[in-house]
């Protein structure tokens, strides 16, 4: 590998006895930060016909409210994420806070398209601040416990996820969208005095024969297998991941079911519990068993698409069906999510945060394709080629992991 990417010690930060001494209050506290921030770029989801209409955005292009949330976390991903690996950290992750939670004020007062959009894509922005968190928290913690390190914070960004359109679709229903969004921003504000007077400081040590960010990035995709493994499953499951959840609440509020924002948030409470399989795939990855968690996440995966595709609207049996797809679905992307991350943390630990800029920027574009390409499909194919696509898109990742020579 070129200079940069090399292998070193974990920086380690004067505070870390301390962070010892508290080390599970501390991981706490990052779960809860990153579950309210990971939420953020999720609220409008199951929110976007309403936003659209409101905002006077036709229905194929509905897909956009959550497309430029996506895709301003994935600019981050790109070019905000790599820097906690040279600036110190503490400060960076409030300021990503600060502007998260301005934007998502803004999203919530306006009432022009074009400056809600791009509000939109400042929240993705900001709330990129998860993915600096998790890196942050695997150098607090020690090599033994890193897996589980991992699990326990991404258990809270999974509940973040999987929790933001159910509480969107309840606070939507009683008090309109726009309340979604001002109280997140209140979230953000709690969240960010809580941070300043609670993290360590961390300052990476300086390497005078560092890369520049990107190429460095580029050179460890082209000479990293199990990175590009990684991203190739996780891309799969979150693209179908985001088709599914960007496509799904349309259908319900449908005419073939003719849902509620609160029938469509109860539904949604079925995904939430996948986020109890962060810790048990951090605990995989640590014993050794990654290669057969990520089978499971894949196949799972699959056979949430195939109920999807038969789940006959407007019935009893259609919405178990729909339920167990969810949560299927949501478990598969938890699991690969997890155990890849745990992966690439063990690849070069002096650049974790530039890895997972990596891995999430990757996928995260797969998913902003999902979304936008989601809300188009369905509306001009309908639902059943929306879960054929679905299907298939996992699949094939699955046929290369069944090829795979390595063991990831």
């Amino acid at each position: 590998m070129g200079a940069g990417m090399t292998s070193r010690p974990d920086p380690i930060p004067s505070s870390r006895p301390e962070v010892h001494d508290n080390h599970g209050g501390l991981m706490l506290l990052l779960s809860l930060a990153c579950g309210l921030l990971a939420a953020n770029v999720y609220y409008a989801q199951p929110l976007a016909g309403t936003i659209a209409a409101d905002l006077n955005m036709s229905e194929r292009a509905a897909g956009l409210v959550v497309t430029l949330t996506q895709i301003g976390y994935g600019a981050g991903l790109l070019l905000v994420v790599p820097l906690a690996d040279r600036l110190e950290n503490r400060r960076l992750i409030l300021g990503l806070v600060a502007l998260a939670g301005l934007a998502l004020c803004l999203a919530g007062f306006t009432g022009m398209a074009g400056v809600f959009l791009a509000a939109s894509l400042a929240i993705g922005l900001g709330s990129v601040c998860v993915q600096v968190l998790v890196p942050y928290a695997t150098h607090m913690a020690p090599e033994e416990r890193r897996g589980r390190t991992v699990g326990t914070v991404t258990t809270g960004l999974m509940l973040g996820i999987m929790l933001a359109r159910p509480v969107s679709g309840f606070v939507a229903g009683a008090f309109g969208w726009r309340a979604m969004f001002w109280i997140s921003a209140a979230l953000m504000l709690a969240l960010i005095l809580t941070l300043a007077a609670r993290l360590p400081a961390r300052r990476p040590p300086h390497d005078p024969n560092a890369e520049p960010m990107l190429p460095a990035m580029a050179r460890a995709l082209a000479s990293m297998p199990l990175l590009r493994q990684r991203i190739l499953y996780q891309m799969a499951l979150f693209s179908g991941f985001s088709l599914f959840w960007t496509t799904v609440p349309l259908w319900l509020s449908g005419p073939g079911w003719g849902w509620s924002h609160a029938q469509i948030g109860l539904f949604a409470l079925a995904g939430a519990m996948s986020a109890i399989a962060a810790p048990i795939a951090g605990h995989l990855a640590d014993h050794g068993h990654s290669r057969a968690g990520t089978a499971a996440a894949l196949a799972s995966g699959v056979l949430a698409f195939a109920l999807a595709g038969i789940a006959p609207a407007g019935t009893v049996t259609g919405a178990v069906t729909l339920v167990a797809a969810a949560l299927l679905l949501d478990l598969g992307v938890t699991l690969s999510f997890v155990i890849g991350q745990r992966t690439i943390f063990g690849l070069a630990p002096g650049n974790r945060a530039r890895l997972n800029g990596v891995y999430m920027a990757s996928f995260t574009a797969a998913g902003a394709v999902g979304s936008a390409a989601g809300a188009w499909i369905f509306a001009t194919k309908g639902w059943g080629f929306v879960a054929l696509l679905g299907a298939v898109l996992i699949l094939l990742a699955g046929l290369r992991f069944s090829l795979a020579k390595e063991r990831a």
